[in-house]
């Protein structure tokens, strides 16, 4: 009986080992799965004291930041520590200061990409790439998502104290540009971390997601959001070779979609025809000779040149697009009106 129970005794500890072991490996793959890990407020404020060691800042700088990071946030929001680090900077740095300084009242139209601070050597990457994450953050806020991605380009998660506001602000503006498989894979990143990052990050990260997965190139979908990107390039003043790119690329994907809905139309219409001859009112009862005379000439049809073939006249064609259309939401529509519009008065 003791060596039952001893036996019993052993096999419960090796299964509470086992439990632990297991839990511990999860942990593990847990963690590999992630490739990027957001930093808490005092691992950020250790990165700070290092900079400002390295910068030899002035105590009294260094005691007025001490003061900045001993007051809690006001909420739990980890995407504030960037704010908090950036007004820590700009009191070491005139150049920062000035800069953020002027974001308040800085146009959109009238931005500088690339500020000329930016390009000094001697600036820590510490600086730098904070700084440049909370510009872009600023650019895109401002609907400039090509400059927002210029901005933050070369910068990784771990170059950043806020690397779930670096992501998604690369997914967002991969999205708004129809970037698909970069910003797909910008999601998949932000998305390592989805427990701890910011719930608004995660929830549209999920919605661009499911937005973005089914878009098809050359489809009307498609035509309709670049129809979109050019009137948000127009109002914000970028009339450059971007807009005219894209303007191109739209009627030439609408051309394209008009040229093979005239072509249905033509093969359902020959169709209606060739069944009409195959299946007549009275057949043959039976295989004979149905008696009439001729040479057995047919007569040729004129379908015009081969670069012809197939166009329709400018109602046919009007009614065409609008065939193209009318499945889609009424947005997609007013988009795609709107846009010709435009060219019929700009007389493109």
């Amino acid at each position: 009986m003791e060596f039952i129970a001893d036996m019993k005794k052993s096999l419960r500890a090796l299964s509470l080992m086992l439990v632990f072991a297991s839990s511990v490996f999860a942990a593990d793959e847990l963690e590999k799965r992630a490739t990027w890990q957001i930093p808490d407020a005092e691992q950020i404020r250790k990165q700070l004291e290092q900079y400002l060691d390295k910068q030899q800042a002035d105590e009294a700088v260094k005691l007025r930041i001490s003061v900045l990071w001993d007051t809690p946030l006001a909420s739990g929001d980890q995407s504030l520590l960037l704010d908090q680090l950036v007004n820590s900077l700009i009191l070491t740095n005139r150049d920062v200061a000035q800069f953020i300084s002027k974001l308040d009242s800085t146009p959109a139209s009238a931005v500088q990409v690339t500020p000329d601070f930016f390009n000094q050597n001697n600036l820590d990457p510490f600086l730098i790439n904070n700084v440049r994450l909370y510009y872009a953050r600023w650019l895109a806020q401002s609907e400039l998502q090509d400059e927002c991605l210029q901005v933050l380009d070369g910068i990784k998660p771990n170059d950043v104290v806020d690397p779930a506001t670096l992501l998604f602000y690369q997914a967002t503006g991969y999205h708004r540009i129809l970037a698909k498989d970069k910003c797909l894979s910008a999601i998949s990143l932000l998305q390592e971390n989805e427990d701890v990052i910011p719930r608004r990050y995660a929830t549209l990260a999920n919605l661009m997601k499911a937005d973005i997965g089914p878009l098809k190139q050359d489809s009307l979908d498609e035509v309709a959001r670049l129809m979109s990107d050019i009137q948000r390039r127009l109002k914000l003043g970028r009339a450059g070779t971007r807009v005219r790119k894209e303007e191109d690329d739209v009627v030439a994907k609408l051309d394209k979609m008009i040229e093979e809905l005239e072509k249905q139309q033509q093969q359902q219409q020959s169709g209606g025809q060739g069944a009409g001859s195959l299946n007549p009112s009275s057949p043959a009862q039976d295989s004979s000779d149905l008696g009439g005379s001729g040479p057995g000439n047919v007569d040729r049809r004129n379908h015009g040149d081969g670069e012809d073939w197939g166009s329709l006249p400018p109602k046919e064609r009007q009614k065409a697009l609008q065939q193209i259309s009318k499945e889609l939401p009424a947005h997609y529509r007013e988009v795609i009106e709107e846009y010709f519009r435009k060219l019929a008065r700009d007389g493109s």
